[in-house]
């Protein structure tokens, strides 16, 4: 599954860099610089972040030279998105 290729690129690349804590991986946003977030692995399920992950993987394929997972999107959509799926979360 293309999926976890992308994340298991990500997560070797992100031992190599600053420590992202248990249970998250770190994302790089943007459409022309590109910002870092750490989201919780739980987020993998939602459909609408694997939107994102399919959306990289048809921009980046899984050799970007960013080394880490990065998501064509523009930071404001990330923040929505990640934002919508914070609260979705603390409700289940």
């Amino acid at each position: 599954m293309a999926i976890r290729q992308i994340l298991r690129r990500s997560l070797s690349n992100e031992r190599r860099s600053v420590e992202v804590p248990k249970g998250h991986f770190a994302v790089y946003v943007g459409q022309n610089e590109k910002k870092r977030f750490v989201v919780p692995l739980s987020y993998l399920n939602n459909p609408l972040f694997q939107e994102l992950l399919c959306q990289a993987e048809e921009e980046y394929g899984f050799h970007h030279p960013m080394g880490g997972l990065t998501i064509p999107c523009s930071e404001d959509l990330f923040v929505d998105l990640t934002s919508r799926l914070s609260r979705t979360r603390l409700y289940m």
